[in-house]
């Protein structure tokens, strides 16, 4: 007498799958949250070095400077934080580690949403914490313009951290290559963001680039929402701005993802 076995076929599927991948990526983060502590080194150097100097600048109180400055400085966050991602996935490739999840039962598309949706954890937790650490020194934010605020971020960050790993995947195992793109492109965009210096005195063709440069909008939308001005044009802007660059970075992930091998 045969006994048939059965064999249960797992077919992809994307809601699923990016859980599961999410669950994969955010382990780790949990496990060794060090690197989440780690990452907030830069933006507090920043607050506590150039902070002072802003202002001596505009001769203001620390609290009023705080106002302008905090918001800037959560998506420094995410610039940083973000657009760095890609690194590890480049090692995964360099250890055969992305192959072996290239073979498995996973949507493809979900090894990248997935893996973009894991950065909205430490951008939240990061910016609470920097929030935190400015209150004592005058620091205010509107509550739900705080929410709003991180909302965007997450937003921003998805968008961002899929570019990365797009990069990753164009560069291979070239990491020389994606920290030189990486590195050429986080500076201007910081700069131009008006983030450590505010761009009304600049000159023209630097204020016509930044107008055109979706971290600007980012910024300044930032600025309106934690002070609960959350009517104005800068939120508009700053949310499509997040928005397109997400729309954008997911669909040049999700298809190099699907080329890759």
């Amino acid at each position: 007498m045969t006994t048939a076995v059965r064999t249960r076929v797992v077919r992809p599927h994307l809601a699923r799958d990016t859980w599961h991948v999410l669950v994969r990526e955010l382990k780790p983060v949990l496990r060794d949250p060090f690197s989440l502590i780690f990452s907030l080194l830069q933006p507090l150097v920043f607050l506590g070095l150039f902070g002072p100097l802003l202002v001596a600048q505009s001769g203001g109180d620390l609290a009023g400077t705080l106002q302008w400055f905090v918001p800037g400085v959560l998506v420094m966050i995410v610039l940083f934080g973000t657009g760095a991602t890609g690194s590890n996935l480049q090692y995964e490739m360099m250890t055969g580690s992305h192959e072996r999840t290239l073979v498995a039962p996973l949507s493809r598309s979900s090894l990248l949403v997935g893996r973009a949706l894991k950065e909205i954890a430490p951008i939240v937790v990061q910016g609470l914490a920097i929030v935190a650490i400015a209150l004592p020194f005058g620091y205010r934010a509107d509550a739900f313009g705080l929410l709003l605020g991180l909302a965007l971020l997450a937003v921003f960050g998805v968008g961002l951290g899929a570019l990365s790993y797009a990069l990753a995947l164009a560069t291979k195992e070239h990491e020389w290559l994606f920290w030189g793109v990486q590195q050429s492109l986080i500076f201007p965009l910081l700069i131009l963001s008006g983030v450590m210096l505010p761009l009304d005195g600049g000159p023209a063709w630097m204020r016509a680039v930044a107008s055109v440069n979706p971290v600007r909008h980012v910024v300044e939308a930032m600025r309106a929402q934690l002070t609960g001005d959350l009517g104005a044009t800068a939120v508009l802007w700053g949310w499509l701005a997040a928005t397109a660059l997400a729309v954008v970075g997911l669909a040049v992930g999700v298809r190099a993802i699907r080329r890759s091998s």
